[in-house]
């Protein structure tokens, strides 16, 4: 009888174990099958999370646009290094902010820069303008620019900061507000010796 007894009970465990893995495993894949509401209640994402992450992603690559002008177009070695490291920091951003959304269940929005009433994004005109510099005037229009782009998603961060829940995307969100007040005094004390 206790043979009969242990055979069964390793049976019962070999299920649950196998059903185990198989529910954990489709924590990580298979988010498209979820609805939005159920992704929320399983990755922790509020709305605020979400547009966060949506409005942080253009507005990211918008700087990394800016950026990749420096190259050909700065005068300065400063402007060179400050563009280098934006596009270093931003970029891995963009991905880390792409892979929450699919986790998440949540479209990424748009792609391009027509997100007009999002702080600190710059007209079409302004990007024109600056990609048609060069040198010291680049420099000048660059950091301007980006001062204010800046300043931007600092306000978007501390809205996440205030609306969101998602920890991953808190830490996010004070990570950006932290490095991004500092290249702003960086770009301010670089405009005032020009």
């Amino acid at each position: 009888m206790n043979k009969i007894w242990t055979t069964a009970l390793g049976g019962v465990l070999t299920a649950a174990l196998l059903t185990g893995c198989g529910a954990q495993q489709g924590g990580h894949e298979g988010h498209g099958a979820s609805s939005g509401a159920q992704q929320e209640a399983r990755h922790g994402a509020a709305a605020a999370d979400i547009a966060f992450a949506q409005g942080m992603i253009p507005h990211h690559q918008q700087a990394l646009d800016m950026a990749r002008l420096a190259p050909q177009r700065a005068g300065s070695p400063e402007v060179r290094d400050l563009a280098a490291r934006i596009e270093a920091a931003q970029g891995p951003e963009i991905t880390t902010l792409t892979g929450w959304l699919r986790n998440w269940g949540a479209p990424a929005g748009g792609g391009g820069h027509e997100h007009h009433g999002m702080p600190g994004v710059m007209t079409a005109d302004q990007l024109a303008a600056l990609a048609a510099s060069g040198g010291a005037e680049f420099d000048r229009l660059f950091l301007e620019l980006m001062i204010a782009h800046h300043q931007g998603a600092v306000e978007m961060a501390r809205t996440e900061l205030a609306e969101g829940t998602d920890p991953a995307a808190r830490e996010l969100a004070t990570s950006i507000t932290t490095a991004q007040q500092s290249e702003i005094e960086e770009m301010r004390g670089l405009l005032a010796r020009r």
